[in-house]
């Protein structure tokens, strides 16, 4: 028996379980916070802290001027997190109507590198930006004077639907709403098909125990019972 394993299996194979890690790690460097099952959230804040302590080390070297250890630094985040383009909040409705030369273009250069700041160049309107540029200039810019502890687990009263599962909202540390800011979400198709047959199995429920607990009888109609009637007379007669 092998002791001491502290990782989250989560039902998946080693090369499954490091692109999921990567991929909600981008996610939340991305948007901010991401909404998953409480496993996988427990699962991804110790990667991603360490990203934002190799990216806040990365930002103290470069302005040390020691650019050999800033360069070692920057290539363990990229072999840690990946690299995904992160197009601009105020031009996604522009990115989804666009043809996928235009998209390529937008997203890389002639010489097929990604574009790194997210300014514009030339004549486009706007590039991609650079997860790992958004995490070392944005992000750990945050938290330099912070010893640790950059993100926080939010546990939710709500269940997924579909194998009701345990949800959390993972976010950094800094981006709470204020009470009086909050609203409700909207419920989504496949929620409000849900609650739909959630009241459906209530109200049907109700009606058998309203009738001593037998199964929910049918009403006949008129001519149904005028036909009954009728075939009792002709019998006794």
């Amino acid at each position: 028996m092998r002791h001491r394993i502290h990782h989250r299996k989560l039902n998946r194979t080693s090369e499954h379980r490091r692109a999921l890690n990567r991929n909600m790690a981008q996610s939340l460097i991305e948007h901010g916070k991401i909404t998953t099952t409480l496993p996988k959230a427990r699962n991804i804040r110790p990667f991603v802290e360490k990203l934002i302590t190799l990216a806040i080390k990365t930002r103290k070297m470069a302005a040390a001027n020691d650019d050999a250890g800033s360069l070692r630094s920057r290539r363990r985040i990229h072999k840690m997190l990946g690299e995904r383009s992160i197009v601009p909040a105020e031009h996604r409705e522009s990115y989804d109507g666009m043809s996928d030369a235009a998209r390529a273009k937008s997203m890389r250069m002639t010489s097929g590198r990604r574009y790194r700041t997210g300014e514009p160049k030339g004549r486009l309107a706007f590039t991609g930006e650079s997860v790992i540029h958004r995490l070392i200039e944005t992000v750990a810019a945050r938290f330099e004077d912070r010893p640790g502890g950059y993100t926080r687990l939010i546990r939710l009263a709500e269940r997924r639907v579909g194998d009701h599962s345990q949800l959390a909202v993972v976010q950094f540390i800094g981006d709470e709403e204020v009470p009086t800011a909050l609203a409700k979400p909207a419920r989504s198709a496949r929620r409000r098909r849900a609650d739909a047959r959630y009241g459906l199995a209530i109200k049907l429920s109700k009606k058998r125990s309203g009738k001593g607990g037998g199964a929910v009888q049918e009403d006949k109609p008129a001519d149904a019972e005028a036909k009954t009637d009728e075939a009792a007379r002709s019998t006794t007669e």
